[in-house]
């Protein structure tokens, strides 16, 4: 990708992935709209990214009068993810996965088409009973005048110790040139380059496993306690991260000696999402936590992003005049 300023607007933005995969890629970039309704989310973008962005939706949003390489449009999974209640995303449902249909009518009613366009979501969408949805977005970008590649990443292949299956829709105004054969794998580090030291002795036992139904079923893996989540024990990488990480631990648990156990932390799944030590710095500042407790809301960002180190290795891929 050549050295300019790459003109940049992200819908159901969260906690910026898109932005700190430029800014990890050290391209030269400019944001030109942010786009996001969970005012949490927009809290901490603000803080991350030293804006001042007041929450918005992408129902009736109009995209800048301006040239646009890459429009991000990470919509909504729950109605398509295999853990969620299985709505789907037909357009017109009412879905909040069927949002991603804002994106068309945006991209529609555009002055200018955006050169890029790239989507995420959960491989669930290639399900039986939801695939009909996702093809039909492609007709649809197909429609628009886009062609689209597609592949399901998983976040091990690109430096992060975390079994993050995704799709990713690349789309490009024309003839798409972008292979998702040359982006750049990277080794998998160990989990325990992502894990804060001392956890139990800095934090006292906020992190601790207590639930008596996760207990049991740790006691006696054939047992059929009330936890109905998945609970796997981690060392050298772990599972995908989710929004509930202390109510439905999917992404798995640390042994800490003593038949004990502890959650990841909200540093440690920010890390795992490609985040740095200095962005949770700066989101616990704006979310701190109450007295004894973990905080919800860093948690719940960080299961709703997108893993940075696969974006990182997309956007160089890109090829903007």
């Amino acid at each position: 990708m050549p050295v300019k300023s790459v003109k940049v607007v992200e819908l159901f933005g969260g906690i910026g992935a898109i932005r700190k995969a430029f800014i990890k890629a050290k391209i030269p970039y400019e944001v030109l709209d942010y786009v996001e309704i969970d005012k949490n989310a927009v809290k901490s973008y603000n803080a991350l990214y030293n804006e001042k962005y007041e929450p918005q939706s992408v129902c009736d949003y109009h995209l800048p009068k301006e040239h646009i390489d890459v429009l991000m449009h990470g919509s909504p999974c729950q109605d398509f993810s295999r853990i969620g209640e299985k709505k789907g995303g037909e357009k017109g449902s009412g879905t909040r996965s069927s949002l991603l249909f804002e994106t068309i009518r945006i991209i529609e009613e555009a002055n200018e088409k955006p050169e890029w366009v790239i989507w995420e979501n959960v491989k669930g969408v290639l399900d039986k009973n939801m695939r009909d949805s996702f093809f039909y977005y492609i007709e649809e970008m197909e429609r628009l005048g886009y062609e689209t590649k597609y592949k399901i990443l998983n976040a091990m292949d690109f430096g992060v110790p975390q079994k993050r299956e995704r799709i990713f829709a690349v789309s490009h105004y024309g003839k798409n040139p972008f292979s998702f054969e040359d982006l750049q794998k990277k080794k998998t580090p160990k989990l325990n380059n992502f894990l804060e030291k001392d956890v139990m002795n800095r934090y006292g036992d906020i992190f601790l496993v207590k639930q008596p139904s996760m207990l049991k079923m740790l006691e006696d893996p054939n047992s059929k306690p009330n936890f109905q989540g998945r609970l796997k024990i981690i060392k050298d990488f772990c599972y995908t991260i989710s929004t509930k990480q202390m109510r439905i631990p999917n992404a798995g648990i640390l042994p800490i000696g003593g038949g004990k156990y502890r959650y990841l932390t909200e540093r440690e799944c920010w890390k795992l999402m490609g985040f740095a030590d200095e962005d949770v710095d700066k989101a616990l500042k704006v979310h701190p936590r109450r007295k004894g407790c973990t905080s919800s809301i860093l948690y719940k960002q960080a299961g709703n992003s997108i893993v940075v180190n696969v974006l990182e290795a997309i956007v160089k891929e890109l090829v903007v005049p």
